[in-house]
């Protein structure tokens, strides 16, 4: 008898999140093709997870790859995207979303075994919970479909007050960005797009250089909430092309910040738009902090008091 288990699926989801961040050092030695546990929770962001035969792992989960399981799997055994095989034990539950799961004759799951698609079940197999289905209620597309919103109207609280702290706390934002763009329009998309597509080549090479790892990895990590700046910098421009001083500069930013949010929900549109956006909001930003650090710096030569005359 098929039942359907949706609730439970969100737990357990839950559980690999909670997973992800403890084990993703020991996940990383098995990343390899045919990679062997270690006795630990195992996690395999792609490749395929094998625990041998007489080998045992605690919980055991594969993003993207086959698990084949000869020895035991002491808890759970999750799998995102590849097929299952079962030949030895497992304690808990088998969980594929997408992918076939087969469990060999002779072997034990102690707990339910959860799928999208019809799992093979071998005469002399031993399950001790039930045979589940994946779906249910819940539709992952329609998950899919809420969550987007969901990210989006987040951004979008996101932006508004970044923005809005950017311009109370410093007023003059708003005609530099505008006066960097309008003089230097190409110079804004010229710098913008050198600091979008080059900063992350820069983070992948230093994480090259071992001792420059942890460097990599803050740029990386650093990297949204810099693209995020130059949009919300970007938003203020285009709110300032259309609506003109002596307009305050919060109405401005709320212009340009609405226009570019109500496009942000059309599919892949919003997304280039995203990119254009943070490209010309960061390069409005590099060129006004350039002219702002050589309007500080006096080049005139020093005065120096007239030499006496002759004698």
């Amino acid at each position: 008898m098929r039942t359907r288990w949706p609730l439970r699926t969100l737990g357990f989801v839950t559980a690999v999140v909670a997973l992800v961040g403890p084990a993703f050092a020991t996940a990383a030695s098995a990343q390899d093709e045919g990679g062997t546990p270690t006795g630990d929770d195992e996690i395999v962001v792609t490749g395929s997870l094998v625990v041998p035969e007489g080998q045992s792992v605690a919980t055991a989960v594969i993003f993207n790859g086959d698990a084949t399981v000869l020895g035991t799997v002491t808890e759970s055994l999750i799998v995102f995207n590849g097929d299952v095989d079962v030949s030895g034990s497992v304690g808990d539950n088998v969980v594929a979303f997408n992918g076939r799961v087969v469990i060999r004759s002779g072997a034990e799951v102690g707990g339910d075994v959860a799928s999208r698609r019809t799992p093979v079940i071998e005469r002399g197999a031993t399950i001790g919970g039930q045979v589940t289905g994946i779906t249910g209620r819940y539709d992952f597309e329609t998950w899919g479909w809420i969550s987007r919103y969901v990210w989006w109207f987040g951004y979008t609280v996101s932006t508004l007050i970044l923005g809005l702290a950017l311009l109370g706390f410093a007023p003059s934002t708003d005609g530099a960005l505008v006066g960097a763009f309008r003089r230097r329009t190409g110079g804004s998309f010229g710098f913008g797009a050198l600091i979008f597509f080059v900063l992350p080549i820069v983070a992948v090479l230093l994480l090259v250089i071992v001792v420059a790892i942890p460097l990599g990895l803050f740029l990386l990590l650093g990297l949204a909430l810099l693209y995020t700046i130059g949009y919300v910098a970007g938003a203020h421009v285009v709110g300032r092309l259309v609506v003109k001083e002596p307009r305050g500069r919060f109405a401005a930013f709320f212009a340009g910040w609405g226009i570019l949010r109500a496009i942000a929900l059309i599919p892949v549109l919003g997304g280039l738009l995203f990119m254009l956006t943070s490209i010309v909001g960061l390069g409005a930003l590099a060129i006004a902090s350039r002219a702002r650090a050589g309007a500080g710096v006096d080049l005139a030569p020093p005065a120096f008091p007239p030499a006496p005359p002759p004698l």
